[in-house]
């Protein structure tokens, strides 16, 4: 906040705004939620990416409401948080439809299998799982209210009986990467498991992408074959001896011929509830499954790439999700500078920029500008105003090679919002006049 407000007022008026019991988090974020599904109801659906993280917080002597993170053994303090990020079809990120926090207050160390033993005796909202229900929840009934269609996009840690039948009665599409060798229904007597199932399945085609790197992976153009059957669960909970059953089609995308000596080829079962009648129908499966990430890049940039939320010395666990909510909206759109940039840098600057931001973004170019560069009015593109917002950050491309990321996006976000607060205050005075 600090680095924020130089005036002791206004710091001491922003810590209070925080720290009210009038400031709601859950209201804040219905605000950006209800903005969030009206942007994207003029597409035929949003995909929304649904993942959970930590934020580590400072904790000394535990007076704050905070629970453990992490391995109990380590320590760590701060909160539990699940977020909904919609994308629009093309990629883009678009806002959060919903975010759920908890603090682990009760956190038991237990090993494995008496973890798993107690686990089967407890009912989703006894668990973790009804945070999960509550954000799928929460998306749909915003989206509801706004006549807009959602495909939700979970990885593994979705196939979970619960979860999917929660997806089910959305009314909502939806992809969960599996995670178990379920129990299917045949006209068979003998018990079919979904693996053994899709080996029987000839692959029905076969396409290329291009794979990013990460930790332990390196970037490729994969090749994966693809095939896809139609199935019914036998959702079988063993301790209340009960079995309900669910039909859903499997896509199972798999990389063959291009994974890097000692890595382990991409492998995808896919489950979903959208129809799958031709390849191009798989592909669009696996396509909307490769935007997942875009979830795990908010999360980055909300925490470590330009937001820095983890480093709040807030008093309570009531302000750190207020600021958390409104930093979340920042990283939300230096993901979507990010990625406008990269895939669609020819689209002109006002597709996301304001008139004020890009008046202020040319003065400000022009006062750092090289001498071989001509700065006019002409309104840039989003790819070139991008590139000048990370410039004001420190953006110079000799480090990395690569374009600008979200640390210096943020930055430079930061550099530029004084000239655009400086440009409308003359421009109400009369002293210049913004060309329109």
């Amino acid at each position: 906040m600090s680095e924020v407000f130089a005036n002791q007022a206004e710091l001491q008026g922003a810590y209070d705004f925080l720290e009210s019991n009038h400031v709601v988090p859950e209201m804040l974020l219905q605000s950006l939620a209800s903005r969030t599904v009206l942007n994207g109801a003029s597409d035929p659906f949003m995909f929304v990416s649904v993942d959970g993280s930590s934020i580590a917080l400072t904790e000394r002597n535990a007076t704050k409401g905070f629970g453990s993170i992490g391995a109990l053994a380590r320590g760590a303090r701060g909160l539990k948080v699940i977020s909904a990020l919609a994308i629009s079809p093309d990629g883009m990120a678009i806002g959060l439809c919903a975010q759920t926090w908890w603090a682990r207050t009760e956190a038991k160390s237990r090993s494995r299998k008496d973890k798993k033993k107690h686990n089967r005796k407890r009912t989703a909202k006894d668990k973790e799982t009804r945070y999960w229900l509550d954000t799928i929840k929460d998306s749909s009934a915003h989206a509801d209210n706004a006549g807009t269609k959602l495909w939700f996009v979970l990885d593994r840690e979705a196939d979970n009986k619960d979860v999917l039948l929660k997806l089910e009665h959305s009314g909502h599409r939806y992809t969960v990467r599996g995670s178990w060798n379920r129990l299917i229904e045949t006209s068979g007597k003998d018990k079919q498991y979904l693996r053994q199932w899709l080996d029987a399945q000839v692959p029905r085609g076969s396409f290329s992408f291009d794979v990013s790197a990460a930790p332990k992976r390196k970037a490729r153009r994969a090749h994966m074959l693809v095939c896809w059957c139609r199935v019914t669960f036998r959702l079988r909970d063993r301790w209340r001896k009960t079995e309900q059953r669910l039909e859903l089609t499997a896509v199972w995308a798999r990389e063959q011929g291009t994974t890097p000596p000692g890595e382990k080829p991409l492998d995808w079962v896919l489950l979903t509830n959208a129809p799958v009648d031709t390849f191009n129908d798989a592909r669009h499966i696996v396509y909307g499954y490769t935007l997942r990430w875009r979830v795990e890049e908010f999360h980055k940039t909300w925490k470590t790439g330009g937001c820095q939320v983890e480093q709040t010395q807030l008093r309570t666990k009531r302000a750190a999700i207020v600021w958390a909510t409104i930093l979340a909206a920042v990283a939300v759109r230096i993901e979507r500078l990010k990625q406008l940039a990269r895939t669609s840098p020819e689209l002109p600057a006002d597709v996301e920029l304001t008139e004020h931001e890009i008046r202020a973004l040319i003065v400000l170019k022009r006062d750092i500008k090289k001498r071989t560069e001509t700065i006019d009015e002409t309104t840039p593109t989003i790819g070139q105003a991008t590139l000048w917002i990370a410039q004001l950050g420190g953006y110079t491309g000799k480090s990395s090679g690569g374009p600008p990321g979200s640390i210096t996006i943020g930055r430079g976000l930061e550099r530029l919002r004084p000239a655009v607060t400086l440009l409308k205050a003359l421009e109400a005075e009369g002293r210049v006049r913004i060309p329109g």
